[in-house]
């Protein structure tokens, strides 16, 4: 079984901690659900996103749940360039989808690196590029036991409200198990979203993966919906979900749920 990587588009539940001035506070919500539909955006964030996919398997009676704990770290290199850390450290459970056994454990990670400009200008693209690594951590069965390495680009644009662009990416093997066949997957993610100025995002995104060895597609059309709210002084928002699979392997899911929950720390 394959586990397409996903570097996914971080729209969830935020808390920032501290409270801003009554004056400012609505130019400050709007900034930060602007971030929040920008992968590249300078925040320091804790995202946990959830994830319910339904069928597949022998049967077409599968299910799987996967928590994808998603790190996302900002460095400032200089006033013209940062660097974004984004890591997917993934825990899998699933029922009846090799077989009629069950796994459950850690996934195998993905880490990415964007070079980004800190400072791209009013009405410009905003883009970063860099490397992707995959390491073959999962357990019970929930590897491709490869080490993967490739390149990956983001690019989008933010005006009016609308946030639309794409993040790719490609692995190639690195070595590893020669009994699980290479890496050699592409990953494109094609995303528009538009917030309303009650803080309210709708959002579409495709999560396309193609495995050239495997000559197979992995296509979700995912719908979502985020509010960006206020419990006293602590900006919070919500993001609930749903997708369906365009097109899919033999054996894969045919729909899923998505709930998602990320902690912005202070400082972002």
């Amino acid at each position: 079984m394959r586990f397409i990587p996903s570097t996914l588009l971080l729209i969830g539940l935020t808390t920032i901690a501290g409270g801003a001035p009554p004056q400012s506070d609505g130019n400050d919500m709007a900034a930060i659900a602007e971030k929040l539909n920008n992968p590249v955006a300078s925040l320091i964030s804790l995202p946990f996103q959830s994830n319910f996919d339904f069928g597949g398997g022998p049967e077409d009676d599968g299910y799987q749940y996967k928590l994808n704990f998603q790190p996302v770290i900002p460095i400032t290199l200089s006033d013209e360039w940062k660097l974004i850390s984004r890591t997917i450290i993934p825990y899998i459970d699933q029922h009846d989808r090799i077989g009629d056994t069950d796994q459950s454990g850690l996934g195998d990670i993905n880490a990415s690196f964007f070079l980004s400009p800190s400072h791209p200008g009013p009405g410009k693209p905003i883009w970063g590029i860099g490397p992707i690594l995959s390491l073959p951590t999962g357990t019970d069965d929930l590897s491709n036991e490869q080490w993967g390495a490739g390149p990956t680009v983001l690019v989008l644009q933010q005006g009016h409200g609308w946030t639309y662009g794409i993040l790719a990416s490609h692995l190639w093997s690195l070595g590893g198990d020669d009994d699980h066949a290479d890496l050699n997957l592409t990953f494109l993610q094609p995303f528009l979203s538009y917030t309303t100025p009650k803080h309210t995002t709708f959002g579409a995104n495709f999560e396309a993966g193609y495995d050239w060895t495997a000559e197979e597609w992995t296509v979700p059309l995912n719908l979502m919906v985020t509010q960006l709210v206020k419990f006293g002084d602590l900006p919070v928002s919500f993001q609930l979900g749903g997708r369906y699979y365009l097109d899919k392997p033999t054996g894969g899911p045919d729909w899923g749920l998505r709930f998602a929950v990320t902690l912005v720390l202070p400082g972002s």
